[in-house]
């Protein structure tokens, strides 16, 4: 008598579906070489006058708002990821997760408030004035319109990144090392100095890069601050010049300085490991703070909240409540309605496409798959005016030559089908944000094991009935995380919605820089303050996925 085996699933064979993965991440990544194609294009006048006057300043202006911005997110997120975890303080329970609210403060909003409470007309210099008697020009005050100002607006915004990945990384660090260094002697600064902050490097590293990235992306607080980046060369020299070759080129160019960062950023770490050398380790146990170092590590961490989140948002609340926005609600409310509908459209499709990529890749862990997904995950280290650039141009031109061929042929006009409608916007979100929907699938999926889907097969599912009965309803939350990150990016992206949005057809974004560029900044409050509140659901959803632990 022989003994009979299961009959085995086989996975040989991708379902039809899953073929569809390396397409679609083509079709994803098809703008960035269509910047690349229209920027091959000789240079024309516009370039040429682009590179002999302003190429220069903002090169310059971009690197050195990179530097600021990335000295300012690296050192404000590591001490503040160090003291909530390896400090307690009055305050450290609150502060741990207060720490993320910036998260939900889009740059160029916080940028509009603090001009508007720091300029030569706003409340504090005239409080100043009025306190001391002195006239404008005869006191000194920081002017907030410069690149040091944009630095500190930017990097109160942005350091979360390095926080949420160094406060990670010393959660896993060893706590046997921490407290064999304190017992030869070494204080707690030195601990951090010496032992855990060299460990973190990746993280530092890493949330830097997201931070630069995030830097050389924004459009609306360098404009509002007056200050020539590659964003508003790109943004004049389409709009301004309508020369869409220099564009293109000036979008080539920052293409480049990204690609550039992500390779200094992996050459950094030159091999190096940065792991404990065993599995086997505990955390490592707060140090309880009194007196004045408790006082000293709650003013660290809170200066920061305040900066980038409470000070901007309680200006907003009060120009709201003073001011607001003048027009009558029914002719606000389709300005939250084209947003909440865009950012619904482009979440969802978001979420449909990362999973097809990530249970493709998951399923049948083929080249193909894999190429899918880095080819899907370009999208989110481009800004999104490069984007916005690479998706219009072979629309355009697309609609121009089926316009001439119609009118030739048959002698109608077609008009502008697809680059002057919704769907080309939506897909320019689809390019901009489908990588951090696959990055919070697939870390969903990563926690559900493969047996749950084999167990299935071997009772009798194909590979889509196990994927839906056995593993979908697992990974609902992590869909759903997904969801809201796309919808909350694709509320506060601007670069994108200014250039490819249908003619009258504005968001709240839209209309926070509409009014903000004529310096009605009291009435751009009630549209920015329902962009802050918008963010907030994903911030809620990530501090109740930290408190789980």
């Amino acid at each position: 008598m022989t003994a009979s085996h299961p009959p085995r699933p086989a996975a040989t064979r991708a379902p039809p579906w899953a073929m569809l993965a390396l397409p679609l991440a083509g079709l994803v990544a098809a703008p960035l070489l269509a910047v690349l194609v229209a920027a091959a294009v000789p240079a024309g006048a516009v370039w040429r006058h682009i590179a002999s006057t302003t190429l220069a300043e903002m090169l310059a202006n971009s690197a050195m708002l990179a530097v600021l911005v990335g000295l300012l997110t690296a050192s404000t997120g590591a001490l503040a990821a160090w003291l909530v975890t390896a400090c307690r303080f009055p305050g450290s329970r609150v502060l741990e997760l207060a720490l993320l609210l910036p998260m939900a403060m889009p740059a160029y909003v916080c940028g509009y408030a603090y001009t508007w409470a720091l300029d030569v007309a706003g409340p504090v210099q005239t409080a100043l004035r009025d306190a001391t008697g002195l006239r404008w020009g005869q006191y000194w005050f920081p002017e907030i319109r410069s690149l040091p100002g944009a630095a500190l607006v930017l990097g109160m915004v942005l350091y979360p990144y390095v926080y949420l990945l160094c406060r990670s990384a010393f959660q896993q660090q060893s706590g046997g090392l921490i407290e064999a260094s304190r017992t030869l002697g070494q204080s707690l600064t030195g601990c951090f100095l010496r032992l855990a902050l060299p460990m973190a490097r990746p993280a530092i590293i890493g949330g830097m890069a997201l931070a630069l990235m995030e830097t050389l992306a924004d459009f609306g607080t360098v404009q509002h601050f007056g200050l020539r980046t590659f964003t508003t060369g790109l943004y004049e020299a389409w709009f301004g010049l309508g020369d869409r070759g220099a564009a293109s080129q000036l979008a080539a160019c920052l293409m480049g300085l990204v690609t550039l960062l992500l390779l200094l950023e992996h050459l950094s770490r030159g091999g190096r490991r940065f792991h404990p050398t065993t599995s086997r380790t505990a955390a490592p146990r707060p140090v309880a703070l009194r007196g004045w170092p408790a006082a000293a590590a709650f003013a660290a961490c809170a200066l920061p909240v305040a900066l980038g989140f409470l000070v901007p948002a309680g200006v907003l609340l009060v120009l709201m409540l003073q001011v607001g926005d003048p027009l009558a609600p029914g002719r606000f409310l389709p300005f939250a309605r084209n947003s909440l509908l865009l950012a619904a459209g482009a979440a969802t499709l978001a979420v449909l496409l990362a999973a097809l990529l990530a249970w493709a890749a998951r399923l049948h862990p083929r080249p193909a798959q894999r190429a899918a997904l880095r080819l899907a995950g370009l999208g989110y280290a481009i800004p999104g005016s490069v984007i916005a650039v690479g998706t219009l141009v072979p629309l355009g031109l697309f609609d121009n030559a089926l316009d001439a061929w119609m009118r030739h042929h048959l002698g109608l006009s077609t008009g502008l089908l697809l680059s002057g409608g919704v769907a080309a916007l939506i897909f320019a979100y689809l390019v901009r944000f489908l990588a951090v929907a696959l990055s919070a699938v697939e870390a969903g999926l990563a926690r559900i094991r493969p047996s749950l889907r084999e167990a299935a097969r071997v009772l009798g599912a194909t590979p889509g009935a196990a994927v839906l009965r056995a593993e979908l309803p697992l990974a609902r939350g992590s869909l759903l995380t997904a969801f809201l990150l796309v919808f909350v990016d694709t509320m506060k992206e601007l670069p994108a919605t200014l250039i490819i949005r249908p003619f009258d057809f504005d968001t709240l974004a839209v209309r926070v820089h509409s009014l903000a560029a004529d310096e009605r900044l009291a009435e751009a409050s009630t549209a920015a303050l329902l962009i802050v509140v918008t963010g907030l659901l994903p911030v809620l959803a990530l501090t109740r996925a930290m408190r789980r632990g």
